[in-house]
């Protein structure tokens, strides 16, 4: 039987502009097209689990002042794993994603009430009990981020999953001790372990966090496939899929959410890595973060995986 998943953290509405490059000082530049669609870190590890038809509780605050926080509720339509805090008072922000013709992107993330957090949010989806719940480091750097590293500390029996994120370095350095004391499974790229590690080699940092949180370590490399040391200690290496690449929004965040998927069923942490790398293939094979169910579960059969069969090997 799955494990039950909480994810807790922010959903915004993504504004994507497709670009020749990056623009410079005083450059005039007519975008190849602009488009909205709804993004997140949070949301977008929810939505892949939801989809793949996981156990996942999914809280996350909505701002309904201004135009954003609308857009997101309308989002929500058919997503019965939402639980969303409704604070009218308060903007919901956006992320300007610029994709250059390379499929890269550059975020430029106005912060809302999207990514703050009240322990009393909580009360009515704590009734049941998880197995894993995913955090964000970019809800853990805000100003309500120690309330949310408090509450972290006092679930009994539940696996803290973090993605520290892109800002890694710039969380205050007590919170992380305090969220790392917790044993997390930890998600990262290349750039973010090898800063948190001190290390330029992403296999030696994956070794030394894993050393420091006795836990499971993933790290994705982009073309190079992703590197993962798992409970025991031991090395695993998954190449990439091929994808004709569109953009790579959201594709670290649908990684972590087959990751969790993979934890919560039991899988082999190998056939793990291999199907989360299938999925971030498809992801970044389509403009904006997210897949349709279908997409998704055929992934999951090709890939032998469901999150209700559990195969454990060591």
């Amino acid at each position: 039987m799955a494990g039950k998943i909480l994810v807790i953290g922010s959903s915004c509405v993504d504004v994507i502009l497709q670009l020749d490059h990056l623009p410079v000082t005083e450059e005039d530049m007519h975008p190849r097209s602009q488009s909205f669609r709804l993004g997140g870190c949070a949301y977008n590890v929810a939505n892949i689990l939801g989809k793949a038809g996981a156990d996942v509780t999914f809280v996350t605050p909505v701002g309904l002042k201004g135009i954003f926080g609308p857009y997101v509720l309308r989002g929500f339509e058919e997503q019965p794993w939402v639980h969303p805090v409704l604070l009218p008072g308060e903007e919901n922000g956006c992320c300007y994603c610029l994709v250059e013709s390379s499929g890269e992107r550059t975020f430029l993330s106005v912060h809302g009430a999207e990514y703050t957090f009240s322990s009393s949010w909580m009360e009515e989806v704590m009734d049941r009990k998880y197995d894993l719940v995913y955090v964000s480091g970019l809800e853990i750097e805000e100003r309500t981020g120690m309330e949310l590293v408090t509450f972290l500390e006092g679930l009994q029996g539940t696996e803290v999953f973090y993605a520290p994120g892109p800002r890694v370095l710039r969380i205050d350095p007590e919170r992380q001790r305090r969220i790392l004391a917790l044993h997390p499974v930890l998600h990262l790229n290349r750039t973010e372990a090898c800063a948190l590690a001190g290390e330029e080699d992403p296999e030696k940092a994956a070794l030394l966090l894993q050393g420091r949180t006795g836990n499971c370590v993933t790290v994705t490399c982009g073309r190079d496939g992703a590197v993962g040391v798992d409970r025991t200690g031991k090395m695993v290496r998954v190449p990439a899929m091929e994808a004709k690449v569109v953009d790579t929004i959201g594709a670290g965040d649908a990684h972590a959410g087959i990751l969790l998927c993979g934890l919560a069923g039991g899988w082999d942490f190998r056939k793990t890595l291999e199907t989360a790398n299938w999925i971030s293939a498809q992801v970044v094979s389509v403009e904006g973060a997210s897949l349709d169910r279908e997409t998704v579960l055929r992934v999951l059969q090709s890939a032998g995986s469901t999150p209700g069969e559990t195969e454990k090997t060591e």
